[in-house]
């Protein structure tokens, strides 16, 4: 076996092995686990974002064995800086994050334990196999977790552990993580739009569409017509990485809730390792990109990714609205069936044809004090209020008519 950080057993007998780098997992197991069906914890992402990000984060690995010592479940974690920034403070996330400063973590540092991908929306921190049931699976992950957070030197400067961030249908597996004291919170929902396997081309998405809205689309391509759309490879990306980095921080700057960043290295390691399965679009004006887009296409899912904009020309170019737009068009190419967008700008994304997700995220400090205000803290969030549009005809449902 490769170079093993920590091994450990759990109360149920399954064998932990922690890595701490993705060089050192072991891949025919890891890949027996996630079988290509999660990108986010294929062992080409993770490597790419390793890469790009190592210096600023720390990064484990968790394969879980059974008695015969066969994989049967996988965890990607990491421990890295919680974003403090300047919003409105009125806003309560803002709020959140102040009191979480000041009450739950440490003087020496703001660092956070996180199970699940920083980049992504989604369960993509944690996969099993059907060798082990949900309970024992994440029974096995909550007590994994821990006793990770417990063997790392660090964990004076990581006492908060975060398990992000589950879908409406895996709720009710989450017991052994509550009996072990994790909190569960809300944040913005994820905005997602089913993919009717009718459309063949956009034409065939905008013909379902009531007047009002498909002349808005229209009316978003118009404004856009200056702008160049390029599908982007690597050389393109290299040449063009230092802007894409800023035009990545200008949209990061505005969001509310951010546990780490990427720069201009992760989107030319993301392309490299994932060829195809990233797409990267750059919006050029005058030969200058302007925006960019990217999306990671699997498993019959389109997951707009990763976007850069330069608001000074937004407005008066419809630049994220085209961004948008063309997702809508990709997904439809790709003959995916679900479109996922994220959260941040539910309202002009319902306006595409996005319905809101609830997502659960789960949270424990290590010290059972401190654990003990996290529901106070964390129970006054809740998602951002938005005014939700139906942009198709009456009557219309994807797949139905």
């Amino acid at each position: 076996m490769k170079h093993c950080l920590l091994k450990t057993t759990c109360k149920t007998e399954l064998e932990i092995s922690v890595f701490k780098s993705v060089n050192d997992v072991e891949t025919v197991h890891w890949n027996r686990v996630t079988d290509q069906k999660n990108i986010y914890l294929s062992l080409g992402y993770l490597d790419a974002i390793e890469k790009s990000l190592n210096s600023e984060i720390t990064f484990r690995y968790l394969i879980f064995y059974n008695a015969a010592h066969i994989p049967v479940a996988v965890a990607a974690v990491q421990f890295l800086p919680f974003f403090n920034k300047a919003i409105n403070k009125e806003d309560p996330l803002c709020l959140v994050k102040d009191k979480i400063k000041k009450k739950l973590l440490s003087s020496s540092g703001v660092e956070i334990m996180t199970c699940g991908s920083p980049f992504s929306c989604g369960e993509n921190g944690f996969m099993f196999t059907n060798d082990i049931s949900e309970n024992e699976a994440y029974e096995n992950l909550t007590e994994g977790l821990i006793k990770l957070q417990k063997s790392e030197k660090r964990n004076q400067k990581a006492p908060v552990l975060l398990v992000k961030e589950f879908w409406p249908d895996s709720y009710s597996a989450f017991s052994s993580l509550k009996q072990s004291g994790f909190k569960d919170f809300m944040i913005d929902v994820n905005m997602v739009m089913k993919i009717d396997t009718a459309w063949k081309s956009f034409d065939d998405y905008l013909f379902t569409m009531v007047t009002k809205f498909r002349t808005k689309a229209k009316s978003a391509f118009k404004k856009s017509t200056d702008i160049q759309v390029k599908d982007l490879q690597v050389k393109d990306i290299i040449k063009n990485k230092k802007t894409i980095e800023s035009l990545y921080n200008s949209v990061v700057e505005k969001s509310h809730f951010t546990f780490g960043k990427l720069n201009g290295e992760s989107f030319v390691n993301l392309k490299k390792n994932l060829g195809n399965r990233f797409i990267i679009k750059g919006y050029f004006f005058n030969e200058e990109l302007v925006g960019f887009s990217s999306a990671l296409i699997y498993n019959n899912v389109t997951d707009a990714c990763y976007v850069g904009i330069n608001y000074e020309l937004n407005q008066q170019y419809a630049i994220y609205q085209r961004m948008l737009y063309d997702y809508v068009a990709l997904a439809i190419s790709e003959s995916c069936t679900e479109l996922r967008f994220g959260r941040t700008a539910e309202e002009i994304k319902s306006t595409i044809g996005a319905q809101p997700v609830n997502m659960k995220l789960f949270i424990r400090h290590q010290n059972k004090i401190k654990n003990s205000l996290l529901k106070h803290v964390f129970g006054s969030i809740i998602p951002s209020p938005f005014e939700l549009r139906n942009p198709f005809k009456a009557g219309y449902q994807v797949g139905v008519n």
